[in-house]
């Protein structure tokens, strides 16, 4: 893969966690991955975030959620909206409801990343990186 997506890769690296019951799962760190990590732990998707190692090194450490006595994992599916190749964008009246207001879909606004909710509520939209639930 030539044109590297670390959004992908970051969405990627949590549902295979997940799938295989992992407790945590090790991303790089970026600032994008860090916001959106913060996102998912305020409504609910993961436990905690760690930040280990400094500078390229960096990583994110995402503890995962699960539910019931078998482990069901709190994340069922994350999807990529707005790819490198094709940016989604859309204006707060516009905004996705995920699953109904179920899920949560993640938006990279001018006031930084957030819930689909959240930015509703501040009247503003953005681009649509990706939807949990």
């Amino acid at each position: 893969m030539s044109n590297h997506d670390p959004i992908s890769d970051m969405l990627t690296r949590i549902r295979n966690a997940s799938q295989k019951k992992h407790t945590t799962t090790t991303i790089p760190s970026s600032k994008m991955s860090l916001s959106i990590a913060k996102v998912l732990q305020k409504e609910g998707f993961i436990s905690d975030i760690n930040e280990e190692g400094e500078g390229y090194k960096s990583q994110i450490i995402l503890g995962l959620k699960y539910s019931g006595k078998n482990k069901f994992p709190t994340i069922r599916s994350m999807q990529r909206v707005s790819k490198p190749g094709l940016r989604i964008y859309k204006n707060t009246r516009a905004l996705p409801k995920v699953l109904g207001g179920l899920g949560v879909a993640i938006i990279s606004t001018s006031k930084g990343v957030m819930s689909d909710r959240d930015a509703r509520k501040q009247g503003i939209g953005g681009e649509v990186l990706c939807y949990v639930y």
